[in-house]
């Protein structure tokens, strides 16, 4: 099993920035994709940003130029930088990893952008 625990949310006007860090915890061997997704209200869950173990990016249209993600294979952590938030990206933000043909989840932290 994998335990993920995210940080880093919270409430922040539009313009803003906001770092998310989720660590990992278990067994954490051969994680491969890490990743933040999220979920507005009444909406499905989305793909913010993934990254791959030898680190290549994806990232949603809707943030690209605001977003980064990055990791660090060695603590077993993936965060996400935020600019240029805006009441769009309000949601919880959730993150996820992926081993042995399984994902797994964090609990999620939600992220409110006010205009």
């Amino acid at each position: 099993q994998v335990q993920l625990v995210e940080s880093g949310g919270g409430l922040v006007q539009a313009g803003g920035s906001l770092i998310l860090s989720c660590a990992a915890s278990g067994y954490t061997s051969s994680i491969r994709d890490m990743g933040w997704y999220r979920q507005a209200a009444g909406k499905q869950r989305e793909l913010v940003a993934s990254i791959s173990r030898p680190g290549a990016t994806n990232y949603a249209d809707a943030v690209k130029g605001r977003f980064t993600i990055s990791r660090d294979n060695a603590k077993i952590t993936v965060s996400l930088q935020m600019n240029s938030l805006k009441p769009e990206d309000t949601g919880v933000y959730y993150c996820n990893m992926w081993r042995n043909g399984r994902d797994y989840w964090g609990q999620g932290t939600q992220v409110t952008v006010t205009s």
